[in-house]
Parts: structure tokens; C-alpha cells; sequence
């Protein structure tokens, strides 16, 4: 039987990270005189290093098991690896393709084989999980846990730690992005009559007071909680939420600061705003455990726009741009500007997700 799963649109989006991954930074597009498939017959490459070999396996296995759970989970046991594994195969030949139109890319095909490979091993695992039963036993406590149709909102929690390791000028202060926006906005049409439609930037010279950080810090923290509150079914699994997900937004921070600065700083960032903005959201979740799901999303909406004016109206600290230099200096990590993207745009797409939840008819 057929069941609603998170694995689908997680590789969707997983999808979409390997072509942003494979094809960036997208300039300099151009015939370069190749046949689009000469790769595929040319001589193996005489360079290449063990970091290669296991980025290109490793790389597209989570993107093959995600396929194969997903068609699974649509019923189709039988083929539902070999499915998965030339879903893999068409889209590796596919970019890798393209990049023969970018200069900076040079397509290959042992990559090809090798992401091949990583998705056939990634559906090879999700047809042992499968056998062994470990699949049915998720649904079963999915079941148990969640609402049904939690699948949105799990992809959103899924994402929501890799949106943590930008820096951020307030810790899980995502989507400040109001400086950034005008600023394209007048690049883009400078020397058009629109350029007048555009309002005056007025900058924002005094920063963040400490209680406003662990304000922003407690918002920053309830948002994703208040998300979890909506899709979770029982008092007991809200309760063992909370911890998890604190737990998760500690990790994820100090991971952040340990790539950007070393290891010896990754808790340099813990200050008595950052204690008293945890202190702050674990008293709000313990008054939100007993909150209807509708309520949890309208306060969820509540906390990101609130979150989002403040932010978007504060300057930004000599310490952030220090931090963003520092990050900027690390390609692998910060994945040519995924992450970047993420912290922008998580906020967005979970008040997006917040509406949709709240306007949608009740569900029994």
C-alpha cells in the first residue's frame, strides 16, 4: 500500500543540491567545440585523488536511498533499487553533460561511474533497511509520533540545522536579508527610471542591545520548536522534542564555529545572552507543550515575523563581517553558497509552510 513519505521531497531537494553542486558558479556558458558525449569513450584520467573518488561515491548515495525509500513507499518493492539507481545514472550523465558547456568543469567518466555507483549503493542500503524491517519500524513511530501529513514540516526540521552553519549575526537568527535584497535591488536597476522607486536605505548604526540578542536567540530557538509542536501528536513526544532539538541547535552552532574559526573556538560563541535566550524559549516550550497544532503554527508565524522585523532592521557587527570572512575562506563546508542560501531562506519557507498549515481545512 501506498504511504505519504518525507524521502521524496528530501530528494527533491537533494536532487537539487548535486546539479547547484555540480554546475556552479554557472558562468561562462559556451560551445567549446566537444562532442556532448565524448567523455564517456575518452582515456581514464591519468590524475586524480582519494578524496575524489570517495566525494563522487559518497556524494550521490543519500540521494539513491532517499529514491529507493521513496519508491518503496509508493509500492514498489521489486524495482525500486534499479529505479532509484538509473534515477542516479540519468542525472550524473546529465550533468556531468553540461559541463561541457562550462569552462570551469571538466566532465569525466569515471565521475560518472562513481556517482552511479554511490547511488546504487544508497538504494542497496534502503532495500536492506527494507528487509530488515527498520522502514516499517520509522513508519510505525512516524505513526505514532506524528500528525499525517508531517511530511513538509519534517523536510523543513531537516533542514533547518544545515541553514545553521552560516554564520549568522545573532545565533539561529536566520533570514536577515533586508540589506542584501536592496542592495541587488539597486545594482539591478541602476540607471532605470526605477531606481527612484527604490527607498532610501537608512543604516542602522546602533547594534542589538543583550537582551534584545537573546530575544532574537529565544525566537530564533521557538520557531523551529513551535514547528515541531504543530506536527507532533502526543505530550510525551513535544516533551522529548524539546531537549533534542536544544541539543541539536548547541551542536550545530558550535560545529559552525569550529569550521570558521578552529576547533579551540567552537564555544566562543556561548554568552549570558545566549544562555538567557535558551533559558527564555525552554520556558515558552514548556507553556506551548499543552498548545493545540493550529495555535502552535499561528505562533510559529508570530515568532518568524517578529524575528525577521528585528533583524532586518539591526547593523551589522564588526564581529559578523569578521565572521563571514573567515567562513568564506572554507569552499567545501559552506558548498559554493548552499548554506548561505539556507539561513536566507529557511525563515521563508517555514512561514510559507505556516500559512498553508493554518488556512488548510481541519484535518480529523
Amino acid at each position: 500500500m501506498a504511504r505519504t513519505s518525507s524521502a521524496l521531497p528530501l530528494g527533491l531537494l537533494f536532487a537539487g543540491l548535486v546539479v547547484y553542486a555540480s554546475l556552479y558558479p554557472f558562468d561562462g556558458w559556451r560551445v567549446q567545440g566537444v562532442a556532448p558525449l565524448a567523455y564517456l569513450f575518452a582515456p581514464l584520467p591519468q590524475y586524480w585523488t582519494g578524496f575524489d573518488v570517495l566525494s563522487n561515491l559518497v556524494g550521490y548515495a543519500p540521494l539513491g536511498f532517499l529514491l529507493a525509500v521513496a519508491l518503496l513507499r509508493a509500492g514498489l518493492h521489486l524495482r525500486a533499487a534499479v529505479w532509484a539507481t538509473l534515477a542516479c545514472a540519468a542525472l550524473s550523465l546529465s550533468v556531468e553533460t553540461l559541463q561541457n558547456f562550462l569552462p570551469a568543469r571538466v566532465p569525466s567518466n569515471v565521475d560518472w561511474a562513481l556517482n552511479t555507483a554511490g547511488g546504487a549503493l544508497g538504494a542497496a542500503v534502503a532495500n536492506v533497511f527494507q528487509r530488515l524491517g527498520w522502514l516499517d519500524a520509522w513508519s510505525r513511530f512516524r505513526a505514532d509520533w506524528f500528525a499525517p501529513h508531517a511530511q513538509g514540516g519534517l523536510v523543513l526540521l531537516a533542514l533547518w540545522p544545515f541553514a545553521l552553519l552560516y554564520p549568522a549575526q545573532v545565533p539561529f537568527g536566520l533570514g536577515q536579508v533586508g540589506g542584501r535584497a536592496l542592495a541587488w535591488l539597486e545594482e539591478s536597476v541602476e540607471g532605470t527610471p526605477f531606481a527612484l522607486w527604490l527607498p532610501v536605505e537608512q543604516l542602522a548604526t546602533t547594534p542589538l542591545s543583550p537582551l534584545s540578542v537573546a530575544c532574537c536567540i529565544a525566537l530564533g530557538l521557538l520557531a523551529p520548536l513551535l514547528l515541531g509542536f504543530s506536527d507532533l501528536r502526543t505530550l510525551r513526544g513535544r516533551l522529548a522534542f524539546v531537549p533534542v532539538l536544544f541539543g541539536l541547535a548547541l551542536t550545530v552552532a558550535a560545529l559552525s564555529a569550529a569550521l570558521t574559526y578552529g576547533p579551540s573556538h567552537a564555544w566562543a560563541w556561548i554568552h549570558p545572552p545566549v544562555v538567557a535566550g535558551f533559558a527564555l524559549a525552554g520556558a515558552v516550550a514548556l507553556v506551548a507543550l499543552w498548545l493545540p497544532r493550529r495555535l502552535c503554527n499561528v505562533l510559529m508565524l508570530l515568532v518568524l515575523a517578529v524575528l525577521l522585523t528585528v533583524l532586518n532592521q539591526s547593523a551589522d557587527t564588526p564581529y559578523f563581517a569578521q565572521s563571514l570572512e573567515a567562513w568564506e575562506q572554507g569552499r567545501f563546508i559552506r558548498f559554493h553558497g548552499l548554506s548561505q542560501w539556507l539561513g536566507w531562506l529557511w525563515p521563508f519557507a517555514a512561514l510559507m509552510y505556516g500559512l498553508r498549515a493554518v488556512v488548510a481545512p481541519p484535518r480529523p
